[in-house]
């Protein structure tokens, strides 16, 4: 193994590659708060476009694409309903509340697998003057701490289609809607056409260094453009930023199936020792999460050893470690992953 760490971390530590330097270097910018920013605007109306939506807003973080699209839908006082460990309740700090006021219930699902019965069955829509009322539900896909699960299509439209009538709106967490597409086949449009507000991040598998953007309706994303500006989020000339959003979606989306690809070995390499700790079958996509309650060891310290054998990861739980492979990575590095990982784990097994 060289003296380089193989970063297993996230899908976010990419670095720009050589081209898509080059795309950024030579973008046309503008002042994007006055909307003037060609290369913004481009990028806004081809993810409208590519989700069958009217319009959509270049935003700096997944977080904040998640927080304005949620802001557009839910009230102050009202109630969003997503699942226990989706990321917009476990991962953007509390910002639904801070920002705008807006209540969480969650259900619990295994790997974050959506069932559609589990949000209706706690959805309580109009609830009156003494009850909070549930007015948006929110979906994770694919779910980041399930371990990159993709979400059944036939569950979606289920919840889409009982969810309107009762008068209840869907956001899509779609930071990873990329991964979930090749993974699935299923269409951006198909996604689109049961969500009212959707979020996806061009800094996670598609490896631009910056970027997310929240897609709707003109109406909503005119009203979230203020609240971006009024959250202190409006960039001057970004276009720089989103030609490297452009690039990553000329050239980076077929990459992904080699990152699933190289997850899934990671998987069998650690259940050929461990088997309790995955289950291969389940890894969908690009994301591999160890369940280690079953060994003595720490997920921390776990990645402590990982980390002196060159290998970073991370610690999400005290027994949960978490591997996601992405376009920086080679085959040479998770054969390296494949030889270290199993032997650490085999160690813990006889402590």
């Amino acid at each position: 193994m060289t003296n380089q760490l193989i970063d297993l971390r996230s899908d976010t530590v990419t670095k720009p590659s050589v081209g898509m330097r080059d795309a950024m270097a030579s973008a046309p910018v503008g002042d994007d708060v006055y909307g003037e920013d060609p290369t913004i605007n481009s990028l806004e109306e081809r993810v409208a476009q590519l989700f069958g939506k009217e319009a959509a807003l270049f935003c700096s973080s997944g977080s904040l694409a998640n927080q304005l699209s949620i802001r557009m839908l839910v009230n102050p006082g009202e109630e969003l309903i997503t699942e226990t460990n989706s990321h917009i309740v476990r991962a953007e700090l509390g910002a639904g509340a801070v920002f705008s006021g807006i209540t969480t219930r969650t259900w619990l699902a295994n790997r974050g697998l959506l069932s559609a019965n589990d949000p209706l069955n706690i959805a309580r829509p109009d609830s009156g003057p003494y009850l909070v009322s549930t007015t948006a539900i929110a979906v994770e896909n694919t779910h980041n701490f399930g371990g990159g699960t993709v979400q059944p299509l036939e569950e979606i439209k289920k919840l889409r289609q009982e969810s309107e009538k009762l008068g209840i709106f869907l956001h899509l967490d779609g930071a990873r809607i990329w991964n979930a597409h090749i993974a699935s086949g299923v269409d951006f449009k198909e996604y689109g056409n049961y969500f009212d507000t959707i979020s996806v991040c061009l800094s996670k598998g598609l490896g631009a260094p910056v970027g997310s953007l929240m897609v709707s309706t003109k109406e909503r994303v005119l009203k979230a453009r203020q609240w971006r500006k009024r959250y202190g989020a409006g960039m001057r000339q970004a276009g720089i930023l989103a030609a490297a959003g452009h690039y990553a979606l000329d050239n980076n989306l077929p990459l992904l199936k080699d990152d699933h690809k190289r997850a899934k070995s990671i998987a069998d390499a650690v259940y050929a020792v461990a088997p309790k700790l995955i289950d291969p079958s389940t890894v969908d996509t690009n994301i591999v999460g160890l369940d280690i309650s079953s060994l003595k060891i720490t997920a921390s310290d776990l990645s402590t050893q990982l980390k002196e054998k060159g290998v970073l990861a991370s610690a999400l739980g005290p027994k949960y470690l978490r591997l996601v492979t992405h376009l920086d990575l080679t085959d040479g590095d998770i054969e390296a992953v494949n030889q270290v990982l199993p032997q650490l784990l085999q160690r813990a097994l006889v402590l």
